[in-house]
């Protein structure tokens, strides 16, 4: 197990570098292109601790409330390196627990880590051909692809192996999922973050507006409504992102806040569809894609599942008509439903 050494902070310095980290935590939040509702993690460790983001937990949130938790690391190395589950035990008041991703944090060796769901590299991290087409653009950072890996133990083995193969490596790229860069301090990791970023930038795709006279139709309902965020209509009325929904769950957030199939209709069925299967009953789906015409959301729509429909709009558009995708089997997409915590 290669684990940070120990390091000694006084306590005015340990009040700096959380300082550093919820407002790290907080700018990187509060981008929807990096982080989408309660996904993504972010830690330190300091004097033997790692201090990580609590399970359910919004980074955007991190300068307004508690949201990290103290996770002994000696302890936590020790139950991995042993192939146990890190103690999800209550650690506040409030019982909060560590993030599901805490047995990555614990296996790498730098002190910060930040873990983000990036639109722009889950657009590449979907693609069968990803590892080829990044080589030129990551082309002098320490970077590694990781094949997809179930979140928690088996995801940190397959980061612990590639840190094995290259201890230098501060950024990983993680197939079907996102992207993990690390630092010596909160102000290096950002940096490289961005930098990331930048290399990995796609523009989406415009797409066709949608047919306001049907989706109006359907609005008349009650409780379904226009998206207040148009570019969500390009999941219906953009052939290619229509064809990839048709495919199947691209990534864990998707099957876990959208469902692990999603509510298509065809254009001359869409109302009669509604009328029958869509309204008032207790399996309502929190959104409808309305083939070639566009979207309508349900109002009982959470924050998390519009944050992360928004999320998968951007990620489509953002991939091109010709990639070759991978969708998560059912076996990995049963196993993320049935684990029941994620972020």
């Amino acid at each position: 197990m290669n684990m940070v050494a120990q390091l000694q902070f006084s306590p005015v310095q340990h009040k700096t570098e959380l300082g550093s980290l919820c407002e790290l935590s907080a700018r990187v939040g509060s981008d929807p292109l990096l982080v989408q509702a309660s996904n993504g993690n972010t830690s330190i460790k300091l004097d033997g601790i790692l201090w990580i983001k609590a399970s359910g937990k919004w980074l955007a949130h991190a300068n307004q409330e508690e949201v990290f938790v103290p996770v002994e690391l000696a302890e936590a190395g020790e139950a991995f390196g042993q192939g146990r589950e890190i103690a999800q035990r209550p650690v506040s008041v409030n019982e909060m627990r560590p993030s599901i991703e805490t047995p990555m944090h614990v296996s790498l060796p730098h002190r910060v880590v930040i873990h983000v769901h990036s639109i722009n590299t889950i657009a590449w991290a979907i693609r069968l051909d990803g590892p080829e087409r990044l080589k030129e653009r990551l082309n002098g950072l320490h970077w590694q692809w990781i094949p997809y890996a179930t979140s928690g133990i088996p995801l940190a083995r397959e980061i612990e192996k590639a840190v094995a193969r290259a201890q230098k490596t501060d950024v990983f790229i993680l197939g079907n999922h996102g992207l993990v860069v690390c630092g010596d301090d909160c102000f290096s990791a950002e940096q490289l973050l961005y930098e990331v970023e930048r290399r990995l930038l796609i523009a989406p795709r415009p797409f066709p507006q949608p047919d306001t006279t049907l989706l109006g139709m359907i609005v008349q309902f009650s409780r379904w409504q226009f998206p207040d965020f148009d570019p969500l209509h390009a999941l219906g009325t953009d052939e290619v992102s229509l064809r990839i929904l048709k495919g199947g769950v691209l990534y864990p957030c998707q099957a876990i806040f959208l469902g692990h199939t999603m509510p298509l209709l065809p254009p001359k069925e869409a109302v009669s569809k509604f009328k029958k299967h869509l309204i008032g009953t207790d399996n309502t789906p929190p959104f409808a894609v309305v083939e070639r015409r566009g979207v309508v959301l349900n109002e009982r729509m959470t924050s998390a599942q519009r944050a992360t429909l928004i999320g998968l709009a951007q990620v489509t558009q953002r991939t091109e008509e010709s990639a070759r995708l991978r969708y998560l089997n059912s076996a990995e997409v049963e196993k993320i439903l049935s684990e029941g915590a994620y972020g």
